[in-house]
């Protein structure tokens, strides 16, 4: 008996393409949650949580209006390269200092941390638009099944994260935090500036926007991917009739 492929599926792959197909499925969670994060830390995600109902209010009096300009801040330090001074001479409402010298030096290991995070996330697009061009010319189809693969890898990590978060949300953030933090250096009292612009509820509306908006990603990716699937499919029916 033969142990060729049957007529109606693609070759088998090679080692070097299986290879590229695993990290193309590997990469993907990342990608799509670097994207969701990215489409988070944005004027218009902040604009919109100050100003949705039922957002909790600053029990010490600063406004809508004062939440968004001191917020804005805050979201443009961490995108941009401007020096410790740019929060730590901001005037509250109440003229003191708006960021103590702890708070401006926790906004900057977010800024590291999210700035090498996308720029690795960058690379990593550039290495799997790569591996998807060669997967392409040398074994059609292939890379579509990794990023299929990929995509449910996705939801699969997500449905975990979201099980872990259920199950005890501080525990989740305190173990999050920790990954990427030094201990004592994220924590904060309620009257500090950082929690009264971002407090637990803010980080609970992010968590679950980026959660929502890579499960769509990964969903669109299997439709995406699945029709390509199958116009090769036809394709190869076709093109042996």
């Amino acid at each position: 008996m033969s142990s060729a492929a049957p007529w109606n599926r693609a070759p088998r792959p090679t080692v070097p393409q299986r290879v590229l197909q695993c990290f193309l499925a590997l990469s993907l969670p990342v990608l799509w949650l670097a994207l969701a994060v990215r489409l988070v830390a944005t004027p218009v995600f902040l604009w919109l949580e100050y100003h949705r109902p039922g957002f909790p209010a600053d029990r010490w009096g600063m406004d809508v209006e004062e939440r968004t300009t001191f917020g804005s801040y805050g979201l443009d330090y961490i995108m941009n390269l401007a020096p410790p001074e740019y929060l730590g001479g901001l005037v509250s409402p109440e003229g003191g200092l708006a960021f103590t010298p702890s708070e401006v030096s926790h906004m900057t290991d977010v800024r590291h941390v999210l700035q090498w995070g996308l720029l690795a996330a960058t690379a990593l697009l550039v290495l799997s638009a790569l591996a998807g061009w060669y997967l392409h010319r040398t074994a059609p189809g292939a890379a579509s099944r990794a990023w299929f693969a990929g995509s449910w890898l996705t939801v699969g990590l997500l449905v975990a994260a979201a099980v872990s978060a259920l199950l005890g949300w501080e525990q989740f953030f305190t173990a999050f935090h920790g990954l990427f933090f030094s201990s004592g250096t994220w924590t904060f009292s309620t009257t500090d500036t950082l929690i009264r612009l971002y407090p637990a509820q803010f980080w609970v509306d992010a968590a679950l926007t980026v959660a929502l908006l890579t499960l769509a990603d990964a969903f669109l990716t299997m439709l995406l991917t699945s029709r390509r699937a199958r116009r090769l499919r036809d394709r190869r029916l076709r093109s042996r009739s």
